[in-house]
């Protein structure tokens, strides 16, 4: 399976940092970089790639324009690049499989891509489809008995080496999964990784605060703390807006 990528971007160095990780992935192939929208437009429709990355604000059109200008079928997988936490709520609807802040780490670039590679067999199947089937219940062993907890019980998930530890209902229970796995099985319309050790369930989270370094603190409806990532965020903000949206 080889994904065909295209990078959006009028930085230069900006575009160089995402081949350079491209490179390091054998099942992505990069066929073409723009630097402007007009350029973006025309090379898309041409070349017809699997996954764009895409930098939000650009002079002229945005990253988003060029998305919109795109017919729905000739649109690809996108994730977006930016250098600031707040989207529109139009980039939901325009293909974006994740949102990634800039400067980007290493992690949350590889766990983008994984996110495409992930969604690939969907595409064209529409948003809610782009994905494998949503995990429905994990399978805890106690002794020598195997617990059924139902995601839907889950409120919160914790990193703990090779495992994780799912909280609901006041229990909690050890998975033998890593949280990168997990993170990819969840449906990201209820489930947003928002630490690298830790997954919340977006209903949960009652109160949001931003730090000056572009982090969060997050209360939960349970009275828990957590820190959520600059990295994070802007997916975070992205996924609390459509639920929001869909709660009115």
């Amino acid at each position: 399976m080889t994904i065909r990528v295209v990078i959006v971007d009028d930085e230069p160095l900006a575009r160089l940092a995402v081949k350079v990780r491209l490179a390091r992935r054998g099942e992505f192939e990069l066929v073409g970089e723009f630097a402007d929208g007009a350029s973006a437009c025309e090379g898309m429709v041409a070349l017809r790639p699997d996954l764009a990355f895409v930098d939000v604000e650009m002079p002229g059109q945005s990253g988003l324009d060029v998305l919109a200008a795109l017919p729905p079928a000739q649109r690809p997988m996108a994730i977006l690049l930016t250098a600031y936490d707040g989207f529109a709520v139009q980039a939901f609807e325009l293909a974006a499989l994740d949102y990634l802040l800039k400067p980007v780490d290493d992690e949350r670039f590889d766990e983008a891509l994984d996110r495409a590679r992930q969604a690939f067999p969907y595409r064209g199947q529409g948003l809610a489809a782009r994905a494998a089937p949503a995990l429905r219940s994990f399978s805890v062993r106690m002794g020598a008995r195997t617990v059924l907890v139902p995601v839907a019980e889950v409120e919160r998930i914790e990193a703990d080496g090779d495992y994780a530890t799912l909280h609901a209902n006041g229990k909690t229970w050890l998975v033998r999964e890593r949280l990168h796995n997990l993170a990819m099985r969840l449906d990201p319309r209820q489930f947003h990784r928002v630490h690298r050790s830790s997954i919340v369930r977006l209903d949960m989270i009652a109160e949001l605060r931003s730090l000056t370094n572009r982090d969060a603190l997050l209360r939960l409806r349970d009275g828990s703390v957590l820190r959520a990532s600059r990295s994070y965020m802007p997916a975070l903000a992205e996924a609390l807006q459509q639920l929001d949206k869909k709660s009115e």
